[in-house]
């Protein structure tokens, strides 16, 4: 488009103010003014790839760069920062194939993908950059785990104290109080079943493995026991569903959070195991079906099937088990897959009326929720029903549906019920409603002592390490005498040694086991200790992020309390709703122990939350490289200008709906902006155009000015980007049919263009006269009068068809409304002569006539 530039020179104009932005620290945000209210907004910062940025990133960037330019407008001191979420595994994963350091790899990506944010004009305090990889960034993130090791959760003030005020019960010898001690830490260690993939010689997460391989690369998993260090994020479950009503989020965004925590309240009922001393604890909602546990299932890493499994059983039980452990927990609860199992030749007895039940394992029953046994209720269980059919296991109906039809299918095992109803089959207790009979089997439970009502969450504690070298290395150290200490804070950060081999053993022991310099510690007592050799995950870094920025060059702090009590809450969060999830939950959980600790003022971080919408490519599909739809934005920039990709990412449609991109559409802001240039500036001089003129606007002119400053407000407040262009574009052409310009009108215009389109806003800005930039205002006010339509125009239809359009005062009552659509001719020929039975006025939109 380079052929473009005489008309508005965008690459000379573009770097000219980004460069000004830069030298003048414009966007630099004062901490603590008192003069001004704050406003934080926040972007999910990005993971530096090896790719740099795609059009989708700067959706959201843009979004949130309109709100914060507009803000400072609106007389708001701002605080809008970018940083890096650096460590991760593809440059690891390069390191192991090419030998490179992934720091340099890491810098490398950061620098392009900063310069190519940069050159889009974003609003970011640049000063307070950060980056996770940094040791005095991950100096703080060691110290946070810190907190998490040296604490405990108080079940009665249901929050976080110190372990140095956990009760300890008397009359513990020193290695049982050290074991109560770590039993109770918010960071521990257990041996937990992971997916293990040797090819990558690491821990791979549940939505990494897809049908028993590596999502990546499709390597073959397995699940083993490992020593992982865990946090104890269960303690926080019913605080993180509560605090979820005082959040601005969307309503999807909860439910999903909702779901993964997974509160149900129900009971624990024992059932003993019939010729051993063992019992098996099953948790149920639905302890009303009790009479209809026809066998039980447990996962096929319950600790107990190895002691209650016959002999006879035992080979077919250990080659499932190793079948199982080849799956991963979504496979594995996948609804369509085929029901396996085995008979282990025990069984239990049934607590209600004494019957005995096989017991049976199955992978549909996992170990890592409720108790790892489930009693199985095939008439009211899809997955039992399934179950049991398959191999020919009693079915016992006990919940009949009000409806006849469904009723009788359920008494003959032909249909499987979930839902409520009465019971039946279920001796003293038949005729009971559901809601009844949960409560008085909960009672005789607990009376009886075979049980209790309990609440379950599907929330596991998080499994916190991970067998790789790129991440925070953990601050703990493995004495001789087999304690675990966490480092003193004066001996962080703890850095990342120098290895040469990035390739982990293959064993499970992560690289850094093989750097002996580094692992073997001798004590100042002389005695000797090991470092802690695996690493933390990539969400170590993003869970706090947020509060770095407050004070990112402070290296006596984290953050410093006054300037945290400033700015918090994050008041706008924007991001990709693939972080629905894990990231928002995680980070949610930090700053709850942080609150609790007294390190922040808030128990909430993200006050409200937007997710952008996904862009597809031109195709419609989402873009990848192997589908050749990849739009790259530093193309775009280069022939359209920053201002044109940034407003047209707005004007797509609604910023939170997935719209596919069209370079059509791109051509159309840009002659937009191309048109508004035009209108101000002589093509010849570079100068004002003559037919702006220190004149008086005409009524027309000065109403839909006034209305275009409420509308774009107003929708930048609601995030309706895409209706606020619309409205500029409206009034840009109305003013292209003056020949004369007022200079007030065209002032107003260029400052409320600011926010979407900077770069030739500013330059305008200049040209009006102006010697400071924009970036801090004013906002323009409007008038409440002049927002007001003096006529409206309604379409009348009669009997579902419209007919006409009628333009009335916009005071008319309705009265004098429907006297001018029954008078218009065309309304009286579509009528044909019939008395109107009824007018429905609907102002401003439509006058609706029923003959």
């Amino acid at each position: 488009m380079s052929e473009k530039k005489g008309i508005y020179n965008f690459n000379e104009i573009e770097k000219k103010w980004q460069q000004f932005w830069e030298e003048q620290k414009t966007f630099k945000a004062k901490d603590c003014d008192a003069s001004k209210p704050k406003y934080y907004v926040l972007d999910m910062f990005p993971y530096p790839s090896g790719e740099g940025l795609h059009v989708g990133h700067p959706e959201g960037y843009t979004a949130s760069d309109i709100v914060a330019r507009y803000k400072r407008m609106k007389g708001f001191n701002v605080l809008h920062p970018m940083g890096w979420d650096a460590f991760g595994l593809p440059a690891e994963q390069y390191a192991v194939e090419t030998g490179t350091h992934p720091a340099k790899t890491t810098k490398r990506n950061v620098n392009r993908m900063r310069q190519q944010i940069q050159s889009l004009g974003f609003s970011y305090d640049w000063n307070r950059e950060v980056n996770t990889t940094d040791p005095n960034y991950y100096r703080w993130t060691q110290w946070i785990f810190l907190k998490f090791f040296n604490s405990y959760f108080d079940e009665a003030e249901q929050k976080a104290k110190p372990i140095e005020e956990l009760r300890i019960p008397e009359g513990l010898s020193g290695q049982e109080k050290q074991k109560f001690i770590d039993d109770h830490r918010l960071a521990y260690e257990a041996e937990v079943p992971v997916n293990w993939c040797p090819a990558f010689g690491t821990v791979l997460a549940n939505e990494e493995v897809i049908g028993g391989v590596s999502e990546r690369g499709g390597h073959p998993v397995i699940r083993r026991p490992m020593r992982q260090w865990m946090l104890r994020i269960t303690q926080y479950a019913e605080r993180l569903l509560k605090d979820l009503d005082e959040v601005d989020w969307p309503e999807s965004i909860k439910k999903l959070q909702t779901d993964w925590i997974g509160k149900s309240i129900g009971a624990d009922v024992d059932f003993k195991v019939d010729g051993f001393d063992e019992t098996i604890r099953v948790f149920t909602t639905r302890p009303d079906t009790l009479f209809g546990a026809t066998y039980m299932v447990m996962a096929p890493e319950h600790p107990l099937v190895d002691k209650i499994t016959i002999d006879d059983k035992k080979d077919a039980v250990q080659k499932y088990r190793e079948e199982a452990a080849r799956k991963s927990d979504l496979d594995r609860t996948d609804l369509a897959k085929e029901k396996t199992g085995v008979f282990i030749g025990a069984h239990a007895i049934n607590p209600v009326n004494n019957e005995k039940i096989p017991i049976w394992i199955s992978d549909y029953v996992l170990i890592s929720y409720g108790t790892g046994a489930i009693m199985a209720v095939p008439a009211h269980d899809e997955r039992d029903f399934e179950f049991a059919t398959k191999f020919s296991i009693l079915i016992i109906p006990v919940v009949e549906p009000s409806d006849t039809e469904q009723a009788e299918l359920v008494r003959q095992g032909k249909l499987c019920f979930v839902g409520d109803g009465k019971a039946i089959n279920s001796g003293e207790f038949d005729g009971l409603s559901t809601s009844e009979f949960k409560e008085k089997i909960t009672t005789w439970l607990a009376e009886r002592r075979l049980g209790n009502k309990a609440i379950n969450y599907k929330l596991r504690d998080w499994l916190f390490s991970r067998q790789r070298y790129w991440g925070e290395p953990f601050p703990i150290l493995h004495t001789e005498d087999g304690r675990i200490t966490g480092l003193s804070e004066d001996e962080l950060p703890l850095t990342l040694p120098e290895v040469k081999n990035y390739k982990p053993s293959g064993t499970g022991e992560p690289p850094l086991a093989n750097i002996n310099d580094w692992v073997n510690v001798t004590l100042p007592d002389g005695s000797k200790a090991k470092r802690e050799t695996n690493t933390m995950p990539q969400w170590a870094g993003s869970c706090w992020y947020y509060l770095r920025y407050l004070d990112p060059n402070n290296s006596q702090q984290g953050w410093d309390p006054e300037k945290e009590k400033y700015w918090m809450p994050v008041d706008l969060y924007i991001g990709g709703a693939e972080h629905a999830v894990l990231h928002l939950l995680y980070s949610r959980f930090w700053h709850k122990l942080l609150y609790d600790l007294g390190y922040v003022s808030t128990k909430e971080p993200f006050k409200k939350l937007v997710n952008q919408g996904m862009i597809l490519g031109e195709d419609g599909q989402k873009m990848s490289k192997s589908r050749g739809n990849v739009i790259n934005p530093d193309k775009v920039v280069a022939d359209y200008g920053a201002d044109s990709m940034r407003l047209y990412e707005m004007f797509m449609g609604p910023l939170e709906a997935m719209k596919p991109w069209n370079m059509r559409g791109v051509e159309g802001v840009y002659r937009f902006l191309h048109k508004a240039w035009r209108m101000i500036i002589d093509e010849d001089t570079d100068g004002l155009a003559e037919a702006v003129k220190e004149t008086q606007a005409d009524e027309a002119t000065l109403r839909l000015l006034h209305q275009t400053i409420k509308k774009v407000g107003d929708d930048i407040e609601t995030f309706g980007f895409n209706t606020a262009i619309s409205q500029m574009m409206i009034f840009v052409n109305h003013l292209g049919k003056y020949e004369i310009k007022p200079k007030s009108v065209i002032e107003k215009f260029v400052l409320i263009l600011a926010s979407f389109a900077p770069h030739i806003a500013e330059e305008l800005w200049q040209k009006l006269g102006h010697a400071d930039s924009l970036a801090y205002g004013p906002w323009p006010e409007y008038d409440k009068e002049l927002i007001k339509e003096k006529e409206i125009e309604l379409a009348v239809q009669v009997n579902g068809k419209i007919k006409d359009r009628i333009v009335v005062a916009a005071g008319a009552d309705d009265k004098q409304v429907e006297a001018e659509a029954l008078a218009r001719d065309k309304v009286k020929a579509a009528m044909a002569g019939k008395p109107a039975k009824k007018v429905i006025v609907a102002k401003p939109r439509i006058v609706s006539i029923i003959t």
